[in-house]
């Protein structure tokens, strides 16, 4: 690591620095880390595996659309257009705001009341998700609509306070631990959330028992999907209860005063991507990853509702699919880091962007009755147990390849900057990084929500996604991984 690694002087100095940071009482730092469980089921539950799809498959009919759709287009292409706009509008909307936010967040002020406010709009919007039963009018589906993008642009806002009080809990050398452990946190309250929702609140499909063999804790209507409407309420519901500690126990400590003017995050910015074409490695990578961060964002939100649309899935295989996912994930997380150390991040995030690239061809290449394009299988039938088609193993399996090495490109993205951005603005840099995993977020959803409208076809709606994976391997292969002078 030494040999890629930035100045140690350097990295000693800021330690040295930051040592005068106390670490904070176990209760505050657990407390903080119940954040990213108490905001992980908007992701799991509403954003990727059971609201995304039920909103596409079941809330949305073709009509709605009028001309939009071409006549005869797929069941729900309408619907997966729609979620994509939505998801677009919150992800412009959050790269506008998020830098100019971090600017309070960077010891200019408490963060907790901003976070409070944006707690409120985060259950709203989760909330209303409620009222999308199944043929909802224009009216409805406008409303769950702008809840999905209002719980959406409020979770993406409270992290940015709430990695700002991060730095205040820990000296710096024990940030990446503090900031390690909150990410499996996160990784278990969607798994944990997944497992209530699917064994004890949903029913399996044409049984009165869950998937744990037990009665439903509640009884919900089937015909009206109340289901698959509960998420909403279900992930405002964690939240409500999970964040409470955080409020209580976590301080708001401000940075103290360093005696220099304070400036606006807008000139911040501007400076260093002033700086950036004398160091062409960061900035192809920054673009790259731009890119690439976008096609696996769109294949998360996008590859449930695909699925669901394939095969029929209700709650239960939407469930065991994102329990499924979420477990890999945090096995090749794990993996990742270790291979990262081994052989270095450029090659772990070439090697995982072209696995994603295959997992992404082979999920596209099933349909109802075809896997790798041309292969014909039985369609899934009628009543049958979850998985057991041929068509549901095939992309089960692309699907694990693609949360296997979703994480490891992540990680390995966060390393590989450390290594080659300059010591003396590596605080700078990291504030890009961040950005930039936002600033084009609008990006992949746009794309595959106007090709699936254009085309009136899911499959080739989410072949957008290609683009950017191997546009981002082809950049990455240009990366020079000595670290920057």
């Amino acid at each position: 690591m030494s040999t890629l690694g930035i100045g140690e002087g350097a990295g000693h100095a800021a330690i040295v620095e930051e040592s005068a940071v106390a670490r904070a009482p176990l209760r505050a730092r657990v407390s903080w880390m119940l954040y990213d469980w108490a905001v992980q089921p908007h992701y799991t539950l509403v954003q990727t595996f059971l609201f995304g799809p039920y909103f596409a498959n079941a809330i949305v009919q073709n009509s709605v659309c009028g001309t939009m759709i071409a006549e005869g287009s797929e069941k729900a292409a309408c619907g997966q257009a729609l979620w994509g706009y939505a998801a677009a509008v919150a992800g412009l909307v959050i790269a506008i705001i998020s830098p100019l936010l971090g600017a309070a967040a960077d010891g200019r002020g408490s963060r907790k009341p901003w976070m409070a406010a944006l707690s409120l709009l985060f259950l709203a919007g989760l909330s209303s998700l409620w009222l999308g039963a199944p043929d909802a009018n224009m009216t409805t589906i406008l409303i769950v609509l702008g809840g999905f993008v209002a719980a959406t642009i409020a979770a993406e806002l409270m992290s940015v306070f709430s990695n700002a009080i991060m730095t205040g809990l820990v000296p710096k050398a024990e940030l990446g631990v503090l900031s390690g452990t909150g990410w499996a946190v996160g990784y278990f309250g969607g798994l944990v959330s997944l497992a209530l929702v699917a064994g004890l609140l949903v029913p399996m499909p044409g049984e009165p028992k869950t998937l744990l063999g037990l009665d439903p804790l509640l009884t919900l209507d089937t015909a009206t999907h109340q289901g698959d409407r509960i998420t909403g309420p279900f992930a405002a519901i964690w939240f409500a209860i999970f964040i409470v500690p955080f409020f209580l126990f976590v301080p708001d400590r401000r940075r103290a005063a360093t005696g220099h003017p304070a400036r606006s995050a807008a000139a911040e910015l501007w400076d260093t991507i002033k700086s950036l074409p004398s160091m062409p490695s960061l900035l192809i990578f920054l673009i790259a990853r731009m890119l690439y961060t976008d096609g696996l964002t769109a294949i998360f939100a996008f590859g449930g509702i695909y699925g669901a649309s394939v095969f029929g899935w209700g709650p239960l295989e939407l469930g065991i699919f994102g329990i499924v996912l979420t477990l890999v994930g945090a096995f090749g997380a794990l993996f990742g880091g270790w291979l990262d150390d081994s052989v270095g991040p450029k090659r772990v995030i070439i090697v995982a962007l072209v696995a994603l690239f295959v997992g992404a061809i082979g999920i596209l290449s099933v349909d109802k009755s075809h896997i790798f394009f041309t292969t014909e299988v039985a369609a899934k039938a009628i009543g049958s147990k979850p998985f057991s088609s041929a068509g549901e193993q095939t992309f089960l399996a692309f699907a694990i390849l693609v949360g296997i090495v979703s994480a490891p490109v992540q990680a390995a993205s966060r390393s590989l900057l450390a290594r080659i951005a300059p010591a003396d603005k590596i605080t700078q840099f990291f504030g890009l990084f961040a950005f930039s995993g936002k600033v084009t977020a609008f990006l992949a959803p746009f794309f595959v929500a106007l090709i699936t409208q254009e085309t009136g076809s899911q499959r080739m709606g989410m072949s957008a996604v290609l683009a950017f994976l191997a546009i981002g391997v082809v950049m990455m292969l240009f990366v020079r991984t000595r670290p920057a002078p």
